[in-house]
């Protein structure tokens, strides 16, 4: 689903460029659920970029789902970021002014037809996530865990290929972030493939594979059964 080969980034510095990324090389298989790891700086942020369709690499080749990124116009790349690629983030971007079901159906609406099966997908969703009850609830009416479980059925809702979460429990109490990282557990069961972007070890530790990113190399790529 994912191939890197020999991806580099740089960026532009005064007298020069800077290497953020080197050589990567990496696959990552339909169902799995990875963690992403390593200190701040390291380039990992920058390799859930690339991943997600939201920055190019400056060399090497990116794959995603057979087909090479680099060959696509800003159109194309756009319409895989909408349609196969579902994003949770650390702040969650809600919008405070629409209701939790609103939330969940607007990345529909930048998709080519809007369904005819959108509410009822939402609330499936919401169920999923055990917010069904609150779905014409705002944003500033619930807890963060809750704000979350609503971005996590955003992200699902155009039914994507893989969700990209990146640091997803690093604005929650623990007890939030454990019941999130249940949630992206039960995803995975279900068959999603999970990449979890993040310097957390107890996030790390849901995911039967770590990469992890140093000085922007890949320095260890190891399985494990997560706990």
């Amino acid at each position: 689903m994912i191939s890197l080969r020999g991806v580099t980034k740089s960026y532009p510095t005064g007298d020069g460029s800077a290497p953020v990324l080197r050589d990567i090389d990496l696959e990552i298989e339909p169902g799995e659920l990875v963690a992403v790891v390593g200190p701040s700086g390291s380039g990992k942020t920058t390799l859930m970029n690339i991943m997600g369709c939201l920055d190019q690499p400056t060399g090497g080749s990116y794959r995603f789902d057979g087909i090479d990124v680099s060959t696509l116009s800003d159109r194309e790349i756009s319409r895989i970021r909408n349609q196969k690629i579902g994003f949770v983030f650390q702040m969650f971007h809600l919008l405070p002014h629409l209701t939790v079901r609103d939330n969940v159906l607007l990345p529909l609406l930048y998709a080519p037809a809007y369904p005819a099966d959108a509410d009822e997908r939402a609330d499936e969703l919401l169920d999923l996530v055990g917010l069904e009850a609150r779905k014409r609830y705002f944003p500033g009416q619930l807890s963060g865990g809750q704000q979350q479980r609503v971005s996590i059925a955003r992200a699902l809702i155009n039914k994507p290929r893989v969700i990209l979460a990146d640091e997803p429990t690093g604005n929650l109490d623990s007890d939030s972030g454990g019941s999130i990282l249940s949630l992206f557990r039960t995803l995975n069961a279900l068959g999603h493939t999970i990449i979890l972007v993040t310097h957390s070890e107890a996030t790390a530790a849901i995911a039967r594979r770590t990469i992890e990113i140093v000085d922007g190399r890949i320095r260890v790529d190891g399985t494990r059964a997560p706990s």
